[in-house]
């Protein structure tokens, strides 16, 4: 059984759709361009929220309102990121379980810093050591790139021997890969089992309780 934990955390951790798809939707009502889908925005989701924004907005960042939009929805955002978002039924009791087991545990996100620390700390204060973003400083990329799992590892101690990600996107698979960790997918997030395989995944969480034998 691993002994660190490096979780995704949009999709995998919390249920943070709904609380995107209002931001994504509010930003575009306000410079006056069309609305998405929910579902629209669960296929946006996954390489962080400019390129969240860049897939929203027609024509993406050629379009003249480009930036104007996405500092809209990134102030809305950081207004409104706990509005209906949740943790999914079971992690409060997998990250507990696994930190009385003594088990490190960090988050990797391509969500903006500020965002993923706040979430973090208001609703895993007890059992998230580690939460880094979407990292500003010089050089160090976002996921796929191994840099902020690297980083994660780093502000933990430990080495990446015997530590796992734990993820629900093909972004999630190739960041495990490039890292050189294993890789656990699950099935609660924002894509469908059919097509993590597709993208090369190999185990898979049904349910949180599922990681704790895995």
């Amino acid at each position: 059984m691993a002994q660190t934990y490096i979780f995704d955390l949009d999709g995998t951790l919390l249920d943070t759709l709904n609380d995107l798809a209002a931001s994504v939707n509010y930003a575009l009502r306000t410079h006056h361009m069309p609305e998405h889908s929910i579902d629209d925005v669960r296929h946006f989701v996954g390489n962080g929220v400019r390129m969240l924004m860049v897939r929203a907005v027609p024509d993406g960042e050629q379009n003249a309102q480009f930036e104007a939009t996405f500092r809209t929805f990134r102030e809305h955002y950081m207004a409104h990121s706990l509005d209906t978002t949740h943790p999914y039924q079971g992690i409060p009791e997998l990250l507990a379980e696994l930190k009385a087991q003594g088990k490190r545990l960090a988050v990797v996100s391509n969500k903006f810093y500020a965002a993923t620390q706040e979430l973090c700390h208001h609703f895993f204060p007890d059992t998230i050591e580690v939460a880094i973003g979407e990292h500003e400083a010089e050089g160090i990329r976002k996921k796929p790139a191994p840099d902020t799992v690297m980083e994660a590892l780093r502000q933990l101690g430990v080495s990446k021997e015997g530590a796992v990600y734990v993820g629900d996107s093909e972004v999630d698979i190739a960041t495990a890969h490039n890292s050189g960790l294993p890789c656990i997918s699950v099935l609660w997030g924002f894509r469908s089992r059919r097509f993590l395989t597709e993208k090369g995944a190999t185990t898979f969480a049904v349910a949180p309780s599922d990681i704790l034998s895995l």
